[in-house]
């Protein structure tokens, strides 16, 4: 398997389509499935052993909230 080329995307969506990948999102982990994904042009597999948090960032007046979910390819 050869090594995968590092990539750091932020991609924006409409908010209908934002809605459609966390509803499939959940679905998926309902069903206790992988998740496949495409995010600005790469299809993704998220594994079923994938790790899932939540995090809120505050600074500068500006405030984040960001849904994470990783997984090693190891």
């Amino acid at each position: 398997m050869s090594k995968e080329e590092e990539r750091d995307v932020e991609k924006s969506y409409p908010k209908s389509d934002f809605i459609s990948k966390l509803r499939r999102l959940a679905d998926s982990l309902e069903k206790g499935e992988r998740f496949e994904i495409q995010i600005a042009g790469e299809r993704t597999y998220v594994p079923v052993r994938a790790t899932y948090s939540i995090e809120h960032e505050r600074e500068d007046g500006q405030e984040e909230i960001e849904f994470q979910i990783k997984w090693s390819n190891k």
